[in-house]
């Protein structure tokens, strides 16, 4: 590996964010793009251990590129530090917003939220390494990562703009998280029968994906409840309607392919699908603190610079991780 090549990443990453700050408004910008760094190793997580459990053999040539996802937690994890500077800006509660509930004065504090998102971090890090190395008990890494992904999604999605109290935020995230963990395996994994053996996982995730978000909707819509309806009417216009017809084609798409796999057609749903979901969290990010969504360029450099930033720690890492965990995958290859 060229010895320079990471910190050439690292210092394009942080020209990049510092280009951004200087430009002014890159807060929501780095937070959605941060939760989809985060989803990967996130999504994979439980795919990686459901699937060991399940069918270990069937999906073998998808397990290195879901695993190498799971290795991404620690650099999501150091890419959490500048939400310090994030939440204090952004979340109202943080803004001097009166609580709604007395329980709201006391779960949605700046103190109380970064101990819970340190402790989800440093449990889902546990979670990775031993879901990466084989070990169980699947029962406990599945409830404890659910767990956690709710709490996650309420504290850094649903409150950001609390107009929409919808119960499923938490497995509409998880359903994202997964269905852009497994387009990235798909597209990185070099097997000729991957088109055959993620193409339907796929399919699944990314209908039961499209399904829960057009039942929030239709309740929503069909309840006529003010504040709700004015949360998603900040997420139309062109991009937003433009996005809702991507997720919906590529849920189409996905479900007609099952019937007739390819190795090409099925890399071109998988990146349309990732593109969909990386762009799902700015649309649930972005337009809380802008009354729309709109993608700025201060948004555009802070993608740029958690995609070089996280590029340039998964290489400095590589040598640590492979020092301490030689033996992977050894249960599954047995």
């Amino acid at each position: 590996m060229n010895a320079g090549r990471p910190l050439l990443l690292l210092c394009a990453g942080l020209a990049a964010l510092g280009l951004a700050v200087r430009l002014g408004d890159w807060r929501a910008g780095y937070l959605a793009a941060w939760l989809a760094l985060l989803g990967l190793p996130l999504g994979a997580l439980p795919l990686v251990a459901g699937l060991d459990a399940l069918a270990p053999e069937r999906f073998a040539s998808l397990r290195p590129a879901l695993v190498g996802c799971l290795h991404l937690m620690p650099v999501a994890a150091l890419l959490a530090l500048p939400l310090a500077a994030v939440v204090p800006a952004l979340y109202p509660f943080a803004t001097g917003t009166p609580a709604a509930t007395p329980l709201a004065g006391i779960w949605l504090t700046l103190p109380f939220l970064a101990a819970r998102l340190v402790a989800a971090l440093a449990l889902w890090l546990w979670l990775c390494r031993r879901v990466a190395a084989g070990r169980g008990p699947v029962a406990l890494a599945l409830g404890l990562h659910a767990v956690l992904a709710t709490l996650v999604s309420f504290d850094l999605i649903t409150a950001l703009d609390p107009r929409l109290g919808s119960s499923l935020i938490g497995l509409l995230t998880m359903a994202a998280w997964s269905g852009a963990a497994l387009a990235a395996a798909l597209l990185v994994t070099p097997s000729v029968h991957r088109s055959e053996t993620g193409l339907l996982p796929l399919a699944l995730l990314t209908a039961a994906w499209a399904f829960l978000h057009f039942v929030q909707f239709l309740v929503v819509w069909s309840a006529n409840l003010p504040a709700e309806v004015s949360w998603y009417l900040a997420r139309g216009g062109p991009l937003g309607r433009g996005l809702s017809l991507a997720g919906g084609a590529a849920a189409l798409l996905a479900a007609a392919l099952t019937l007739r796999p390819g190795p090409w057609t099925t890399r071109a749903l998988a990146a349309s699908i990732l593109a969909v979901h990386v762009v799902e969290m700015a649309w649930l990010v972005t337009p809380a603190g802008r009354g729309a969504f709109v993608v700025t360029g201060p948004d555009v450099l802070a993608g740029l610079a958690i995609a070089a930033l996280a590029a340039g720690l998964v290489r400095l890492l590589a040598p640590l991780r492979a020092r301490r965990a030689p033996i992977p995958d050894a249960k599954v290859a047995a």
